[in-house]
This record gives C-alpha cells, structure tokens and sequence, in this order.
C-alpha cells in the first residue's frame, strides 16, 4: 500500500458492496443468477440470459484469459504518470463474465489475447482494494 495513492480508487454503492467487500478479503465475487445460473458482471437487477430477479453473490476462481487489451501511452489522468506505458484488458474469466483490469508482473511486450491469468488483489488504501490480473 501507498500512503500517496493518487489514482481513483472505485466508488462502494449499495449495488456493487459485495463486489467491493469480496476485494477486500482478496475474492472476486459476481452475481450468480438463481434462474439460469449464470454469472454476471457488472451487477445488475435483472439476469441479462434469463432476466430473472433472483440472484446471489458467490466467490469465483479468480482465473481467465485475456481477451483483449490495450497499452496506454496517453496521459489521461495525472495519477497514471509514472505507469505510462500500462496495458488495460478485458480479461474472460472461467466462469464467463469480463471484466477490465490491469496486467501486472508482464512486460507490455508479452501481453497477448488468450494468455491465461489469475487475479492479483492491490491494497491502495486502508479500506480500498482493487483487482488486478497477472500471468497464471
């Protein structure tokens, strides 16, 4: 941890509060529909499969694959200064969702589409952890 994290850090709402505490104890967690049983992320009332209301918040692997990716060479907020250039991926986990995320412990060089990854969980600060991918 940093004592001068200068990046935005996520925004806890009442909607995303079991993702945000699952970070926090390092487990991804994602809705998982009552109806279908699919995964879903970002969270949302209805299941976007079935569009059933019933869902519940369960632990996920933690494990997928890039899908794809960017490096960032661009300066758009100046708490990214000294990570220019940082790769930003979609990664597809296991379970199906997507999520996006940085790629930490590979160079920009290395990065490719369809490298497997597992999550890496950064304490920013005293009550803000955010999810990272690395090299599986």
């Amino acid at each position: 941890m940093t004592a001068e994290y200068a990046k935005p850090l996520p925004l806890r709402t009442e909607e995303n509060a079991p993702y945000i505490n699952g970070l926090k104890e390092k487990q991804v967690r994602l809705q998982r529909c009552g109806g279908c049983g699919r995964f879903r992320y970002p969270p949302s009332q209805f299941c976007p499969s079935c569009l059933s209301d019933e869902a519940e918040w369960q632990g996920v692997s933690g494990r997928g694959t890039v899908y794809s990716f960017i490096i960032v060479h661009q300066l758009y907020h100046p708490g990214f200064r000294e990570d220019i250039p940082y790769s930003v991926a979609v990664v597809e986990l296991d379970e199906g969702p997507r999520l996006t995320a940085n790629i930490v412990g590979c160079a920009n060089d290395d990065l490719r589409i369809g490298m497997p990854v597992q999550a890496d969980f950064f304490q920013a600060a005293p009550d803000a952890v955010i999810l990272k991918f690395r090299p599986a």
